[in-house]
């Protein structure tokens, strides 16, 4: 059984090939730049050689031709034809409360993507144009949607509920949803395959660290809590996002400053978090960490609230659930970034937390436990593997039809 995983943003996607008998991936690759000059497919077969495609490439449905040609192609190809595909998996941002789960496409499926597309304006869309490109493709081919939102589902209303008018919540369903799902679903389960916990009875933290961020936690194989909220802009501060701030700085910018709502949002979305936090300097981690080495301050303040907003979630989380048995890092600062870690676990040692010094500064890219024996709680790096989450899904789905 081979699952084909599309991912698609508003001017890119990515994909894997899967064949889940052994959940071997036998292609995957990315388009980039769809509908702007400088298109290109990077097709990477296992066991031969990387195939490159600059060509323009207007529409994801030209780009979803193009892999299918890329995996059919009788030198560069995996397989022979679209019979040798069992499922199109496709990750939705937003799917609201009604899917806690993967589900096949229908209309009903299309609606609920096209109704949050309010709350999710650059996912939403392209998701709902790679099914649609899918769909006119692949038309012998099932395709199904895995949302992000899923995981956060079997939150308790007080951990989802905010405190304003309870119409709003009535009326709209304005409540906390939380993102990164797939990433956090995929990374908890793994966790306690790996450090060997109970379903059942076990309490994890799983911190998302990228451009995008997030902090989730897990009670006994249930999602409990989680720092994104109605939209993916609360909590952590991000590459650009803010995370949480006091509303009330809304107004008040926007009287200061003669702006609209809806420019403040931008500003919250596209200006803010580490990249404005540092007048600028970058949104990507590794040129802050650079210039903080070199002595500038602006960027050394920067990481420090990155790393004390990680610090807060970590412990508030470790008391609602009363207690933590483990905690993973995961996502391309999670996996890679090694000085942020003392900057972590420093201020957790309240916990029982205990670090394996050399792990801790040497465990790069790879699935590790890099806390010491005899710490309370087990500190580890999991490579997040959303691909695979959401073939997984789409196993199990097509196994409930048989």
């Amino acid at each position: 059984m081979n699952i084909l995983v599309i991912n698609c943003g508003s001017s890119s996607l990515k994909y894997q090939l899967i064949r889940m008998e052994d959940e071997f991936v036998l292609a995957k690759g990315s388009v980039t730049r769809i509908g702007i000059m400088g298109s290109e497919l990077v097709h990477k077969p296992s066991n031969k050689e990387v195939y490159d495609i600059k060509t323009p490439i207007k529409t994801h449905g030209v780009a979803i031709r193009l892999v299918l040609q890329a995996l059919f192609d009788k030198d560069h190809g995996v397989i022979e034809s679209e019979k040798d595909i069992a499922c199109v998996g496709h990750r939705v941002l937003h799917g609201g409360t009604k899917y806690r789960a993967a589900a096949f496409v229908n209309e009903d499926v299309k609606n609920i993507i096209k109704s949050h597309i309010e709350l999710g304006p650059l996912h939403n869309p392209a998701n709902l144009i790679g099914i649609d490109a899918c769909e006119h493709n692949l038309s012998g081919v099932p395709n199904a949607a895995v949302f992000d939102t899923g995981y956060g589902t079997t939150m308790e209303p007080k951990a989802y509920l905010y405190a304003i008018p309870r119409e709003y919540y009535d009326k709209y369903h304005v409540r906390r949803f939380g993102f990164h799902g797939t990433s956090h679903s995929y990374v908890s389960k793994r966790t306690m395959e790996l450090v060997g916990l109970n379903r059942d009875n076990c309490k994890i933290i799983v911190c998302h660290l990228g451009n995008g961020s997030s902090i989730s936690a897990t009670q006994d194989g249930n999602c409990v809590d989680t720092s994104m909220g109605l939209t993916p802009l609360e909590g952590l501060p991000m590459g650009t996002r803010s995370g949480d701030l006091d509303p009330a700085i809304l107004e008040y910018i926007c009287r200061r400053e003669k702006k609209s709502i809806q420019d403040m949002l931008y500003i919250l979305n596209h200006k803010s978090g580490v990249f404005g936090l540092s007048n600028g300097l970058s949104s990507d981690f590794r040129d802050l960490r650079a210039a903080a080495e070199r002595g500038d301050r602006v960027a050394a303040e920067t990481l420090d609230v990155f790393a004390y907003r990680i610090i807060k979630y970590i412990g508030a989380y470790a008391a609602a659930m009363n207690g933590v048995d483990a905690i993973t890092l995961t996502g391309g600062i999670g996996e890679n970034a090694t000085w942020l870690r003392p900057m972590i676990f420093d201020n957790l040692r309240y916990l029982g937390v205990k670090m394996d010094l050399e792990k801790m500064e040497n465990t790069v890219g790879k699935e590790m436990i890099i806390s010491a024996p005899d710490s309370k709680v087990t500190v580890s790096v999991i490579p997040t593997n959303e691909e695979l989450a959401i073939a997984r899904e789409c196993k199990r789905l097509l196994e409930e039809t048989k």
